[in-house]
């Protein structure tokens, strides 16, 4: 005679338990979000950041303040989010530092797969190989050619030791067979501008960091780092056709919160952004800088995650990078 009331009370528990989510996420946000970009303002990064935050701000009618936390190779900003609660309240930009960073640093103190519940990703870019304009060089080919005829003599500029450009760099050093030197610097600006003066020969760069220079004509873009050629500039080769097909080093930028955000949380974010991601203004202002909008599931973006921390450990530990 018992077993009937009990039951009534178990369903009306599990009913209440699934009724309640939703409501959470439904009323998702109540205040302002912040979102960590752990880059400086400027460049790709924080543009990226701060156009899902305007888009996302408009959509929930609710603040969503960017907070420029660089330092330590985007370690610094990437463990505040790590120790931040998990309520859906803190996100973190990801980018492909993100993958970098724990075969580069002995010691983080995050798990870059433990601590964090992968959104999306945002999307990907190719980068740009750019030479000295007057570098008598027109394709890879001849930069190869160049670099051969003089060992130890022609030299390119990084973001800093370990990150993408360097990384980038190493990567076509070895695939080529060349001896070139490399000067790390803090930041893309600083070794453009040396790019720019003859001082160094070539630099690794996001369209959006390059458009100036290229206008000029300081700096000539000779090649992407992708597989496939960018569509906003087509008639660019990759350096993969120019006889090294397996290199395809890519830039990419992604969202994630604190590992334990309830999964109704998580996944209103990744629904949102998302629909932020695919309205046609979105897509054509991140088109217009090369990023290719991927907006993949949260399942799909850990898969990706777990994948670049493999690849790009492999590169740090070929090129022998130290972090700066």
């Amino acid at each position: 005679m018992q077993a009937a009331p009990r039951l009534k009370i178990a369903w009306a528990l599990m009913l209440a338990a699934l009724t309640s989510l939703p409501v959470g996420a439904a009323e998702f946000p109540a205040r302002p979000v912040r979102f960590v970009v752990p880059y400086t303002p400027g460049a790709i990064n924080d543009f990226i950041g701060r156009l899902l935050s305007q888009k996302l701000a408009e959509m929930w009618q609710q603040q969503v303040i960017v907070d420029n936390r660089a330092g330590g190779g985007t370690t610094i900003g990437t463990d505040i989010v790590a120790k931040s609660a998990p309520d859906g309240y803190t996100m973190l930009l990801t980018a492909t530092a993100f993958a970098i960073n724990p075969a580069l640093y002995p010691k983080l103190p995050f798990d870059a797969t433990r601590d964090f519940a992968p959104v999306t990703q945002i999307g990907g870019a190719s980068m740009l190989l750019a030479v000295n304009s007057q570098l008598p060089v027109k394709n890879v080919r001849e930069l190869v050619t160049l670099a051969k005829t003089k060992p130890g003599q022609l030299a390119y500029g990084s973001t800093g030791s370990g990150g993408s450009a360097h990384l980038m760099g190493e990567m076509f050093k070895s695939m080529a067979g060349i001896d070139v030197a490399h000067v790390p610097y803090k930041g893309l600006s600083p070794a453009l501008t040396d790019v720019m003066s003859g001082q160094l020969s070539f630099t690794f760069g996001t369209q959006l960091a390059l458009e100036g220079p290229l206008k000029t004509g300081r700096v000539r873009a000779i090649a992407a780092t992708g597989k496939s050629r960018m569509r906003t500039v087509p008639e660019l080769p990759t350096i993969a056709e120019a006889g090294f097909p397996d290199y395809d080093m890519t830039a990419w930028w992604g969202v994630a919160v604190p590992a334990r955000t309830p999964k109704p949380i998580v996944m209103r974010l990744h629904d949102d952004i998302v629909r932020v991601l695919t309205t046609p203004d979105v897509r054509e202002r991140l088109s217009a800088q090369g990023v290719e909008v991927a907006a993949t599931t949260p399942q799909q973006f850990e898969a990706f995650l777990r994948e670049e921390i493999v690849r790009w450990g492999k590169a740090v530990k070929q090129s022998g990078a130290k972090p700066d």
